[in-house]
């Protein structure tokens, strides 16, 4: 067939489209063709990115990576990297300042009307949408049930006056479990959306009593101070009867506990003036799309997929990802899942608070940790000093890692 006749049959056939009411693309053939690359963490992924390529005829290829070192393997070469790639949530902050992301212009919509608050939150910088949520995740409280009543578990008083909390509060890593007692208190990390340089007031009395706090709880019998490594072990021999972490202990815990293990939200926490809710960090997993792509219709159209109701229950099935879809969070299913259930229970508002986005982030987490560990450890002795140390973390947390 010559060229001539060629144009001719698309003429007629984008005809025949128009008077029989057929839907085809907006994209030209040569556009399906270009080949959108994309990075995932697990293979699983695999047979869906297959059933994408039949449904649109765009072909995919599929890469395993890690989502974790996404930003960096962006900016080693934006150009050969991903099109379509996963990511923590928390990184986004750096890559938009870096012109790493490209802007989700074309399904922003889909994402606000499908997907719960917290995931739209972490999909969003500074107001514009670039992520593509497809799960959510923060820790959690696990217990033993022979131990402990779910009244028990309730408030940290009662769960370490009648149990023993296995916990990290004097080495590396405190921080993360920790540092959202501040806001529990009422206090905020880079103002109430997170994205305010300085918006961080942990310098306040509200910041005292939780120092406070910390530093009472190397008196309090109920707590084991250990790493998670140890942790674990000793949920498993039984010399702890309760341990805060996230869905990816799910697995050994119940391996070692079997029927035994129970799983819940935070307890309340009590700073002097109260019961309030003990929050966790809240991750949001991600896609994004290459600001570099040579694609970027088809790029969005797949990560748009990735993050559809149908693929999030395919992924919770296989790998037991939490959803971050409303309606797959609702499904009978994901809710008799009992990680899953107290995940979803956790990643309210109310109970948790989206992990911060702004590149300061990397020059916080070293000095809370060290602030952590001291009060707990007795290092810090007077109010004075502590409010001293606040002041310090403040003014720490709106450097950047280039000043």
């Amino acid at each position: 067939m010559g060229k001539t006749q060629k144009i001719a049959m698309i003429a007629a056939l984008a005809v025949t489209a128009t008077t029989t009411g057929m839907v085809i693309t907006t994209q030209s053939a040569s556009a399906n063709d270009k080949v959108v690359k994309l990075w995932v963490d697990n293979k699983a992924y695999k047979p869906i990115v297959k059933q994408f390529t039949k449904d649109t005829g765009i072909k995919v290829d599929f890469k395993i990576g890690q989502s974790a070192d996404a930003q960096a393997d962006l900016k080693k070469d934006p150009s050969a990297a991903a099109d379509v790639f996963m990511f923590p949530h928390d990184q986004l902050g750096q890559m938009v300042q870096a012109g790493l992301i490209y802007q989700n212009t074309k399904y922003e919509k889909t994402i606000e009307k499908n997907q719960t608050e917290s995931a739209i939150a972490g999909a969003k910088y500074k107001g514009k949408m670039y992520g593509y949520p497809y799960g959510v995740e923060t820790q959690v409280l696990y217990y033993n049930k022979e131990k402990l009543s779910a009244n028990d578990i309730k408030s940290w008083d009662s769960l370490t006056s009648k149990g023993k909390l296995t916990t990290n509060l004097a080495d590396d890593g405190a921080n993360y479990k920790y540092v959202p007692l501040f806001m529990s208190n009422g206090d905020y990390l880079y103002g109430k959306n997170g994205e305010s340089v300085k918006g961080t007031n942990f310098n306040n009395d509200k910041g005292v009593q939780v120092l406070k706090w910390i530093a009472s709880q190397k008196k309090n019998k109920g707590v084991i101070q250990s790493t998670d490594a140890a942790s674990l072990n000793k949920m498993a021999d039984g010399k702890a009867d309760a341990y805060l972490s996230g869905p990816w202990d799910k697995v050994d815990l119940q391996k070692e506990l079997g029927d035994k293990l129970g799983v819940a939200k935070y307890p309340t926490v009590n700073f002097g003036d109260g019961d309030k809710q003990m929050k966790a960090f809240l991750g949001v997993k991600l896609f994004g799309v290459n600001a570099q792509t040579k694609n970027a219709l088809n790029s969005m159209k797949l990560a748009n997929y990735l993050s559809s109701d149908k693929v999030q229950q395919q992924i919770f099935d296989k790998l037991g990802y939490v959803p971050s879809s409303k309606a797959v969070q609702a499904n009978d299913q994901v809710q008799k899942d009992d990680v899953a259930a107290a995940v979803i229970e956790m990643a309210k508002p109310e109970n948790s608070v989206v992990m911060p986005k702004l590149p300061q982030m990397v020059t916080f987490w070293g000095p809370s940790d060290a602030l952590i560990n001291d009060a707990y450890k007795g290092k810090i002795k007077s109010d004075t000093d502590m409010q001293s140390k606040l002041d310090k973390l403040v003014k720490q947390s709106e450097k950047s890692d280039k000043n």
